[in-house]
């Protein structure tokens, strides 16, 4: 009897060393960063954090090339094989959000907020995506440059008005010294065109889409102030102010930092290199064209798919992606925008009195979002092709009807995209 206890003993015991901790459960994310080695450093780190930070989930991440990133997505939502956690651009969001590839954060969104207003995707009212940085366009110059052509230096609260604009373009082409008054970037017909050039519509009162209703442009891209606007837009081709499309990407990359343009309108991202390489470089608001100084807003947040079997634990990871901490490491790394006042203080350009707190200024105060419709993916489109004509040389009227014209038969072919 006593050996049949000892034995029993020993078989409890034995059971009890060999019996497995319970298994973190997987959580599959996908990340549009493939192939830069800085933001995959931060992505990964994150991760092995969040990952050894407690026992319940364990996320395994796999990354693509931007450019085939949205593409992937797709044919994912469509094979029903989205992964739990999903990296989407900001503008995106709505179009995946309307198409059942997500669903509204498991977070209340008193968690974000302090975030900037660019950082927070939101679509028919509820948050379905969260940025752990923003971006935001400047007209980059030279104090000395401002200085010998005798022009004020525009400010936040005191802009140059697009008649100042346009004077500071004139005296810089007269002074004989630059190649080009201006930089645009034409050579990047992609997402840069309504992100960089529609805020100059917007200034002037016109807009991609009607967003009192989303169901049409009319009026919007192609009404008085819209064509006042592509009247200037084509002015600044015609006149021999800006490179046109044709432009050379690496005349874009250096023309700005060898001296050929006297201003260049560009994103934050190139700051820090041109700051190394300019000590007076100014970064300075968007020119008021009548309807207040507008930039771009919204960059790559972090959404949970609709098909994950696991929201709350997707959930976690982003909370988790979302401290100041993290937000202040991408910052310092790449040159975005924190996420949050509390962040930018802990990063060294956005901090108060950093070299590049102004632009956290200007995303706070200028920035607007591309149209929130699920419409925007094709009028993106639609509206970079009809910037590009206009620069060279189509009848700037035609060319807004017929864009106006494409966008409302895309409404109507799918039903109004649900609004």
């Amino acid at each position: 009897m006593k050996l049949m206890k000892h034995l029993a003993g020993v078989m409890i015991a034995s059971t009890c060393l060999c019996a497995p901790a319970l298994a973190q459960t997987e959580l599959t994310m996908w990340y549009h960063g493939a192939g830069n080695e800085v933001e995959s450093r931060i992505i990964n780190q994150i991760i092995s954090d969040f990952n050894a930070s407690q026992s319940d989930w364990q996320v395994s991440l796999e990354s693509f090339p931007q450019g085939s990133y949205n593409d992937s997505i797709v044919a994912a939502a469509l094979a029903g094989n989205l992964p739990d956690i999903v990296d989407v651009d900001g503008p995106i969001m709505p179009n995946w959000a309307w198409a059942g590839y997500l669903q509204p954060l498991p977070i209340d969104e008193s968690e974000f907020a302090d975030f900037l207003p660019g950082t927070k995707g939101v679509w028919e009212g509820k948050l379905y995506s969260i940025g752990l940085w923003d971006a935001a366009v400047a007209l980059y110059a030279r104090q000395s440059t401002l200085d010998d052509l005798g022009l004020r230096t525009p400010t936040l609260d005191n802009p140059w008005s697009g008649e100042e604009f346009i004077a500071a373009l004139d005296a810089a082409k007269a002074s004989g010294k630059f190649e080009y008054a201006l930089d645009l970037g034409m050579n990047d017909q992609g997402e840069w065109y309504p992100y960089a050039f529609s805020p100059f519509l917007q200034s002037f009162g016109g807009d991609i889409v009607d967003r009192s209703t989303y169901q049409t442009a009319e009026g919007a891209l192609n009404g008085d102030a819209a064509l006042a606007f592509g009247e200037w837009w084509q002015s600044l081709f015609t006149g021999g102010y800006a490179p046109g499309t044709s432009e050379d990407p690496a005349d874009q990359e250096t023309g700005f930092i060898d001296g050929r343009f006297a201003f260049q309108w560009n994103g934050n991202w190139r700051a820090v290199a041109t700051m190394e390489a300019v000590d007076d470089v100014v970064f300075l608001p968007a020119p008021d064209f009548g309807a207040g100084n507008k930039i771009g807003a919204g960059s790559w947040q972090f959404g949970v798919s609709a098909s994950s079997d696991h929201p709350e634990g997707a959930a976690e990871f982003i909370k988790f992606a979302t401290q100041d901490k993290y937000l202040a490491a991408f910052s310092d790394a790449i040159g975005l925008i924190p996420s949050t006042p509390s962040a930018a203080e802990m990063t060294e350009n956005y901090k108060d009195g950093g070299p590049l707190a102004v632009f956290y200024d200007l995303s706070e105060a200028q920035a607007l979002v591309r149209p929130v419709t699920p419409g925007y993916v094709v009028q993106s489109k639609i509206f970079t092709k009809a910037m590009a004509d206009i620069a060279n040389g189509a009848d700037v009227a035609d060319t807004l009807d017929a864009a106006v014209d494409e966008i409302d038969a895309d409404i109507q072919s799918n039903d109004g995209y649900g609004h």
